[in-house]
């Protein structure tokens, strides 16, 4: 049983070996997302070869995601790497002071905060856990009350909640980072922290400046993104709901609703939309989740997200091949329980103005009417099974192409499967015919079933797709 839901796994120290990702993959893994937090540009180069390599042995195509680091918005070190600190305690966010922090002040790595804050400003650090108030800012000096206490380590994050942090979306680093990304021809460049749709359109020029030709993925995760959704997808080609930031700026109880808005936001304007953070959070030390998380994968694969992110889980896990095995599970269940059909009225009577992505939704309709097998998409961009993607006929959608960046690309799209095919012929006919004939070859499909095909008749041209044939398989060969 072919998977809809995509899974993506975060490399780190236990998952970088070849023999543990190969593990990763052949238990489920479609895309790897490489944390650019960590290491050095030899670093991702080693590993974008590692994943690859490994995806190779394995005889799958496998995706790349590279999550650029964004703004620190961090304090800095402790004499003694953390204190504890108590309700009505007063402590001080330093942004001139140097030295290792104490039970009274640390230093920041984010100069600015002390401008972008005041008297009753509400900070929240190390993911939520401690909350402080602001009482007064004197110079460089942000003078906090302790509201909610614990312990404080090492280079801890800062939100405010609310948002409203002025820090640039994309760093210096970030813009070199970009470079490394797109030489090691990552398929997918997720964006920290963006504010509006301009910060992504800014991201696309520097990358396209470097020479790559990666997605641009939003990670929604500050509270001003909210108010700018639109444009911010709009601006992108798939967007990252990051529950962790986002969660700590708005508020816990409002990130499920949030969830359903977004990726309803995302499907009905041809974007992917990856789910992410604590996904499966228990299993970085127990071999099973819990019931909750179960629950939190399955209400995401419902809600018709196209992937869902481990992250420490597979980092630094004890158990990453099991968890991505637990992920795969659920969410075949979930896709069991769901809605097999999902081409309804308002899509029968949705305008397009291009002849492509008519034939796509056209192949849909065809295949939520017909008890066919598999929708087939000869594709060169991978546009056509995007359009596609977006809506749930209830059977896998087979993208097959030459070209090994599309094939790449799909790894995302939920529902789709990437197959490596070319063919010699000149005319689309025989293309359609050996195309069928590689499927029954892969033992995708049987002869006698019936499958919606889609190509080109200007075969290799991107955009082209301007017909559909509904096939049985085998019928060829009588005649």
């Amino acid at each position: 049983m072919l998977r809809r839901t995509k899974i993506v796994a975060t490399l780190g120290p236990a998952s970088k070996d070849q023999k543990v990702l190969e593990k990763m993959i052949r238990a489920g893994v479609d895309l790897v997302r490489m944390n650019f937090s960590h290491g050095t540009a030899q670093d991702h180069m080693k590993s974008a070869e590692t994943v690859r390599a490994a995806a190779k042995a394995c005889g799958r195509t496998v995706g790349i995601l590279a999550d650029l680091q964004g703004p620190k918005i961090r304090i800095r070190k402790f004499e003694h790497d953390k204190i504890v600190l108590n309700v009505g305690d007063t402590f001080i966010l330093d942004a001139s002071f140097d030295g290792l922090g104490n039970q009274e002040r640390v230093g920041l790595d984010y100069k600015e905060l002390p401008n972008d804050v005041s008297a009753g400003t509400i900070l929240l650090l190390n993911d939520g856990m401690l909350e402080f108030h602001v009482k007064k800012v004197i110079g460089a000096e942000i003078i906090c009350s302790v509201v909610r206490g614990g312990a404080l380590s090492n280079n801890k994050g800062i939100n405010r909640k609310g948002g409203g942090l002025t820090a640039p979306v994309l760093t210096d680093k970030d813009k070199e980072d970009i470079k490394i990304a797109a030489l090691i021809k990552a398929d997918y460049l997720a964006v920290s922290f963006p504010r509006s749709g301009d910060d992504m359109r800014v991201a696309r020029e520097l990358m396209h400046a470097a020479g790559g030709k990666s997605l641009l993925m939003a990670k929604i995760e500050r509270a001003e993104a909210i108010p700018a959704l639109a444009d911010i997808i709009e601006a992108s080609d798939a967007i990252m709901v990051a529950r962790g930031d986002l969660s700590v700026e708005v508020g816990d109880a409002a990130v499920p609703g949030l969830q359903k808005r977004m990726i309803k936001m995302a499907r009905e304007r041809n974007r992917l939309v990856i789910t992410a953070t604590q996904m499966m959070e228990s299993m970085i030390n127990n071999p099973i989740p819990t019931r909750a998380e179960v629950s939190d994968v399955a209400n995401a694969v419902l809600d018709g997200t196209d992937a869902v992110m481990l992250s420490a889980e597979t980092a630094v896990g004890d158990y990453p091949v099991e968890t991505i095995e637990a992920m795969a599970r659920i969410c075949l269940k979930a896709e069991a329980e769901g809605e097999d059909h999902m081409i309804d009225r308002r899509t029968v009577s949705q305008r397009f103005s291009r002849i492509d992505q008519s034939i796509a939704m056209s192949a849909l309709f065809a295949a939520s009417h017909l008890k066919v097998k598999a929708i087939v998409a000869l594709t060169q961009s991978g546009s056509t099974p995007l359009w596609m993607s977006r809506l749930n006929a209830g059977v896998p959608i087979f993208a097959m192409t030459p070209l090994p960046e599309t094939l790449s690309k799909v790894t995302l799209f939920s529902g789709v499967h990437p197959i490596a095919f070319e063919s010699k012929a000149k005319d689309y006919s025989q293309t359609l015919r050996d195309a069928e004939d590689e499927l029954v070859r892969l033992k995708l499909i049987a002869t006698g079933d019936l499958m919606v095909m889609t190509i080109g008749e200007s075969i290799g041209q991107a955009g082209h797709t301007n017909t559909m044939k509904i096939v049985k398989a085998g019928d060829h060969k009588k005649h």
